[in-house]
Parts: structure tokens; C-alpha cells; sequence
């Protein structure tokens, strides 16, 4: 393939991994520390795990594929090693605590793997292979920080010591449809790349790297925002069958249990009738923000809708979802031939001028926000905020070959929506325009929102 690679690809030094690794292992434990004990038994939810479960399943990580593999060293505790894995034990299980250590041991164990994995990488010599699985075991972990957070809205504990809410990067109102033109198009990653630990590094699911021709569409520059999205609520959008697919029809006959929305004890069953973290109440909208309910931000993107939602207020706004290469067109603006762009603004780092990650504003600033984040087509905050839902089923591409870790996509496949993008509660080390983030199309725990093209 000809497309062009960059030319100052560059390892990152030992320095610069040791501060990642130190940045990932700061963030986790105070995700965990500053919980009180009792509130780390958190209720059982399908879409969350037990986060001392979660800080032993990062560390184990490391020990399986840095440790283990490349030194053949044993675990710390190889009768722990079925619990920590997430394959072996059933998710239900993770909340028996008579199961695992309790805070004090985990926490030991986390901060021995991490003291260990500091030294190793301060005293050996730094391959290629060696870089890669440092990048890939922290690149997991901050997977991990994500779903922390994410548990913390869903069981309504205080937002983390990272949620600041400023309004970093103000814009201006705008809007309308970015035009892309109609082409051939460069989709994802390399497949084999002597950057793959480096300027190339990227899951296997983002692999090999493909042209596609794509006709022109029209795509809308900003993310539907929290108002628009209340217009079809309050337009009876959840009452009309007519604007719901079957499948979404389905899921909005499911009752489901929402007691954890509103703190009660007993179980509240009920069908969707507005955005899972919505209430009316005194008389104006309010949504809950980890364990606060504040009035609707009308101008901020929609969080926490499933793929059926947003396929509904399409269908009753005149729009459809962009497939996902349609998406990573409009962002990324890749062509044969041409310097290859990470990110809609270039090849640059992410900074909290440019998206909102890292758990920062958490979504609570206008969609017209973060200019300088803009990709060539003008298109606005297609990195963080909130995940987009595409289109688009989650797929191999042609070509695909497992990765190193060999359940990373494969068991997503064929039933899961792929998103883009990132959020709000992403880590800025870890996300890119190519990377893909598959859900379930009934998922609106997660900090997805999504944009619409013209039809």
C-alpha cells in the first residue's frame, strides 16, 4: 500500500513510559482510595465490576503479558490467577468477596506489580516487543480507569478527583453539515509496520489498513446536543413506534431496573421514556451527574443514550448515523498518498484545549466547544466527549489477525455497534481516530452520544 508514514517516527524514551506508567497507576488508585471502604461493595450491575476486582485484573494483566511471557516468572499468587482473569471467572462472581483479598491485600498486591514493573523497565534494556507490551498492559489499564469512572455515575458516588467541570476551551455556536467529498479514502491502522510499538501502535480490531471508496455525504459538524435530543422527548419521540426500529421497538417494551438512578433500595422497573440519567422534576429537567442531579445542560452533547435512541431521534429528525468509515473520514481526512493523521488536528498529543478526556469537563460544555480540536472538514469534538454511535455492526477488517491478547475483539464480533471516538472519561494516551469501541446497541450506561448525516 502507498500511503505515507511519518517521518519522525520516534520511540518513546524510558522517561516518557515511566511517567505514563505512573500517570495510569496514580489515577487508578486514587479511583479506589478515595471510596471508603464500604463503598467498594458496590450493587450488582451488568455494566460495572467491583473496582477492587478491576485494580487486581490490571495488575494481573501486567504480570501475564510482561512478566510471565517475556521472563517466565511465575504470578505473585497463582491460585489468584482464574479470579483475576476475566475469562475464567464469571462476572457475577466478581462481587463474592469471600472470593479476593480485601482492600488493604489488593492494594499491596496492585502497588508490588507496579513497583516491579518500574524497576523493570528502569534496569533492562528497551526492545521493540518489550515497548509494546508496556504500551499495551497500560493502554489496558486505562480501559480499566474508564470503566471506574463510569461505575461511579452508575452507582451514583461522587465524581472523581478529576472531574472539574471548567470550561477550558469555549467556542462559538455554529453548526450545519461538513461536505466530504466523495473519493478514495485510507481506513485504520497498519498491519505490519516497524512502528507498531510506536507512532503505529493500535488493537488489532484497527488492522490492517485499507482504502475504500466512499461516495460524497454530508455529515453535522457537531454532536446532537442535550437540547436537541429533549425536542424529541418532548415531541413524544419514545411513543412513537413508527420512528423505532424492531429491535428498538424491542428495547423499548424491556422494562429494566433503575433503582440505582434514583437511589432506592427496592427494585423500580421501568420502560425508556427519556435518557437513562433524565428526571422531571420541580418543574425543569434534570439529569444526575455521578451522585447530583442538576438541570439539563441544553447545549452540551447527549450522554448515556443507546444505539435504538439514537437511531429513533434519527428517523424523526430526517437524519441517519454515519457508518463508522464514514465517521473516521470526516475526522481524519486520510487519503493515499498523503501524511497519515492520528487525530482530527494532526499528529499532536491531545491536550485539554484541543478534547475533553481524562475525566476532566465530563461532558458538561457546549457541543460548539473545543475549536482548536476541529478536523480539516470542521468537524467539532469528534475526539472525546462522548462515544458515537455509528452504523455500523463491529466486524473484522479483511486481513484481520488476532493480537496478543486474544480477547480484545473477537468477542464482540458480529453483535455489538462500533463507536468512535472516545469520551469525556477516556484517557488521552489511549485514544485515536482509528480506534474502535464496540457496544452492545442496548448500552446506555457508558458515555455514548452521537452526530447524524444528512440523508
Amino acid at each position: 500500500m502507498g500511503d505515507m508514514q511519518t517521518v519522525t517516527s520516534r520511540s518513546p524514551t524510558r522517561e516518557e513510559l515511566l511517567s505514563e506508567l505512573a500517570n495510569t497507576r496514580r489515577r487508578t488508585r486514587d479511583l479506589i482510595t478515595s471510596l471508603p471502604e464500604e463503598a467498594l461493595n458496590v450493587p450488582y450491575h451488568r455494566g460495572v465490576n467491583p473496582p477492587l476486582w478491576e485494580m487486581g485484573h490490571a495488575a494481573f494483566f501486567y504480570e501475564v503479558f510482561v512478566f510471565n511471557l517475556l521472563d517466565g516468572t511465575p504470578s505473585i499468587d497463582p491460585s489468584m490467577d482464574d479470579l483475576w482473569d476475566s475469562f475464567h471467572v464469571d462476572h457475577q462472581d466478581r462481587w463474592c468477596r469471600e472470593l479476593f483479598p480485601g482492600r488493604e491485600a489488593t492494594l499491596r498486591y496492585f502497588e508490588t506489580v507496579y513497583d516491579r514493573l518500574e524497576e523493570r523497565i528502569r534496569a533492562r534494556p528497551l526492545s521493540e516487543q518489550e515497548r509494546y507490551l508496556y504500551r499495551y498492559g497500560i493502554f489496558h489499564q486505562n480501559m480499566h480507569v474508564e470503566s471506574l469512572i463510569w461505575c461511579r455515575q452508575t452507582v451514583g458516588y461522587p465524581a472523581p478527583g478529576s472531574c472539574l467541570l471548567a470550561r477550558t476551551a469555549p467556542g462559538e455556536p455554529g453548526g450545519g453539515d461538513a461536505e466530504i467529498p466523495g473519493g478514495r479514502w485510507l481506513i485504520g491502522m497498519p498491519g505490519n509496520s516497524e512502528y507498531f510499538a510506536t507512532d503505529d501502535f493500535a488493537f488489532d480490531n484497527e488492522k490492517p489498513r485499507f482504502e475504500i471508496e466512499l461516495p460524497a455525504f454530508a455529515i453535522s459538524k457537531l454532536a446532537v446536543s442535550r437540547g436537541e435530543f429533549l425536542a424529541f422527548v418532548e415531541d413524544g419521540g419514545y411513543q412513537k413506534p413508527e420512528l423505532w426500529s424492531f429491535g428498538g421497538r424491542r428495547w423499548l417494551d424491556t422494562e429494566t431496573d433503575v433503582a440505582l438512578v434514583h437511589g432506592c433500595r427496592e427494585p423500580m422497573l421501568r420502560t425508556p421514556r427519556h435518557p437513562l440519567y433524565w428526571r422531571w422534576h420541580d418543574s425543569q429537567w434534570q439529569e444526575r451527574v455521578f451522585d447530583q442531579w442538576q438541570p439539563l445542560e441544553l447545549e452540551a452533547p447527549v450522554l448515556h443514550v443507546s444505539y435504538w435512541e439514537a437511531e429513533a431521534w434519527c428517523n424523526w429528525a430526517g437524519r441517519r448515523l454515519p457508518t463508522e468509515f464514514e465517521w473516521e473520514v470526516a475526522a481524519l481526512g486520510n487519503r493515499p498518498e498523503t501524511p497519515f493523521r492520528r487525530f482530527p488536528w494532526g499528529n499532536e498529543a491531545p491536550t485539554e484545549v484541543r478534547a475533553d478526556l481524562d475525566g476532566g469537563a465530563m461532558a458538561r460544555n457546549p457541543v460548539y466547544d473545543y475549536p482548536a480540536g476541529d478536523s480539516a472538514f470542521g468537524c467539532r469534538q469528534m475526539i472525546g466527549s462522548t462515544w458515537e454511535w455509528t452504523s455500523s455492526q463491529f466486524f473484522p477488517y479483511d486481513g484481520f489477525k488476532v493480537d496478543m491478547y486474544p480477547f480484545m475483539s473477537t468477542l464482540q464480533f458480529g453483535d455489538h455497534k462500533v463507536t468512535r471516538g472516545g469520551s469525556c472519561a477516556t484517557s488521552s494516551c489511549l485514544i485515536r481516530g482509528t480506534y474502535r469501541q464496540a457496544y452492545l446497541p442496548q448500552r446506555n450506561d457508558v458515555y455514548t452520544g452521537f452526530r447524524t448525516c444528512a440523508l
